[in-house]
C-alpha cells in the first residue's frame, strides 16, 4: 500500500458522497471534478431560462403599452369628433322621421360612451406600465400590472378600434341624412350616395376586421404551441442536468 494512500481513498469517497466545495478544493490542490461542472451548466441554463423568460414578459408589456397608446389617441380623436358633430348640426325646421332622430342620438351616445371608456382605462393604466418600462431592470417588469389588467387592455383596444370606429362609420351616414334631408331632392341625391358609398366601406372594415382577428388568433395559437414546446424541452434539459447532478 502506498503511502497516503488510505487518505487517499477517504478523500475519494467523501468526493462521491458530497459536492466538493471549489474553495477547498483551491485550498487541497485538487482539480475541479465533474460534478462541478454539471452544476456550472445547470446553473448557466437556469440563468438563460429565466432571461428568456423575462424577455417574454417585457414583450407583453410593450405590447400592452403600445395598445393602449393607440386606443387613447383614437379614442380622443373619434369621441371629440362626435361631440363636435352632434353640437354643430343643425336641425331645421322639418318633419324628420322618428326613427332618424333617435339612431342619431342613439348612435352619438353610444360612440362617445365607447371611447369614452376605452380612453378611461388607458388614462388609468397606461401610467403605471409607463413608469415600470422606464426603468432599466430585468425584475422590475414583474411591478407592471399588464398581465393582471389584461383583460381590461383588450377590451379597450376592441372598443377603440374595431367597436369605435364601426360606430364612427354609422355616425358619419346619419349626420349626413339629418344635414341633406331637409334640403329636398339634391338633398336627398347626397343622402343616398353617401350611404351607397359608405355601405362598401362598412363591410370592408368589418371583413378587414374578421380577417385580422382570425389571423391574431392564428399567430397567438402558434406562438403559445411554440412556447410550450420550448418550455417541454427546457424542462427536458433541466431534469436531466438536475438528474446528473444527483447522480455524478
Amino acid at each position: 500500500m502506498k503511502p497516503g494512500g488510505g487518505a487517499e481513498g477517504e478523500l475519494g469517497g467523501e468526493g462521491e458522497r458530497e459536492p466538493l466545495n471549489p474553495e477547498a478544493a483551491d485550498t487541497l490542490g485538487v482539480s475541479p471534478t465533474y460534478r462541478e461542472f454539471v452544476r456550472h451548466s445547470y446553473l448557466e441554463l437556469m440563468g438563460a431560462n429565466q432571461h428568456s423568460l423575462h424577455a417574454l414578459n417585457w414583450r407583453r408589456l410593450y405590447l400592452s403599452r403600445a395598445k393602449l397608446k393607440a386606443s387613447s389617441r383614437t379614442s380622443a380623436l373619434l369621441s371629440g369628433f362626435a361631440m363636435v358633430a352632434m353640437v354643430e348640426v343643425q336641425l331645421e325646421k322639418y318633419d324628420y322621421p322618428r326613427g332618424l332622430l333617435i339612431a342619431f342620438s342613439a348612435c352619438t351616445t353610444v360612440l362617445v360612451a365607447v371611447h369614452l371608456f376605452a380612453l378611461m382605462v388607458s388614462t388609468c393604466i397606461l401610467p403605471n406600465i409607463e413608469a415600470v418600462s422606464n426603468i432599466h431592470n430585468l425584475n422590475s417588469v414583474n411591478e407592471s400590472p399588464h398581465e393582471r389588467m389584461h383583460r381590461y387592455i383588450e377590451l379597450a383596444w376592441g372598443f377603440s378600434t374595431a367597436l369605435g370606429i364601426f360606430l364612427f362609420l354609422t355616425e358619419v351616414v346619419l349626420i349626413c341624412w339629418v344635414k341633406f334631408m331637409p334640403v329636398g331632392r339634391g338633398g336627398w341625391d347626397a343622402t343616398v350616395a353617401s350611404t351607397v358609398i359608405m355601405v362598401p366601406v362598412g363591410v370592408v372594415f368589418v371583413v378587414f376586421a374578421l380577417h385580422f382577428y382570425r389571423s391574431l388568433v392564428s399567430h397567438k395559437t402558434d406562438r403559445h404551441q411554440q412556447e410550450l414546446e420550448e418550455l417541454s424541452k427546457i424542462k427536458y434539459q433541466l431534469d436531466g442536468e438536475a438528474t446528473a447532478v444527483q447522480t455524478v
